[in-house]
């Protein structure tokens, strides 16, 4: 029973991540909606679910991705706002839910543009 427990708080541990990568590039040479760019942020998450996904063990979401990694990654970098160039998820529901099984490794993933 103990090594159950521990290889599943290992299996957790190492399987749900987040990843934000950054560049900073001059204003000049990038077009950006809305202002001056700063900087290109790509932001990716994996996170774990149970159950076709009902059970959400790490989140792995749009919301996270947007709100809570590419904005806050702009705002540190001295932008104000982002320019949004695309993101994804896993879908979760209909189809889709099969794929979640007993455990489900969700993906997110965004791009954008920190603009001043």
């Amino acid at each position: 029973m103990k090594n159950l427990i521990l290889s599943l708080a290992l299996a957790i541990g190492v399987s749900a991540c987040t990843s934000v990568e950054s560049a900073t590039v001059a204003g000049n040479e990038v077009v950006a909606n809305g202002g001056e760019a700063v900087a290109v942020i790509q932001a990716n998450s994996i996170g774990l679910t149970l159950i076709f996904h009902i059970v959400d063990i790490v989140s792995s979401d749009l919301d996270q991705i947007v709100n809570k990694l590419l904005v806050a990654e702009a705002k540190a970098m001295g932008a104000s706002k982002i320019d949004l160039k695309g993101a994804a998820t896993t879908p979760r529901h209909g189809i889709f839910a099969l794929a979640g099984n007993i455990i489900g490794f969700p993906m997110s993933g965004g791009t954008a543009i920190a603009v001043k």
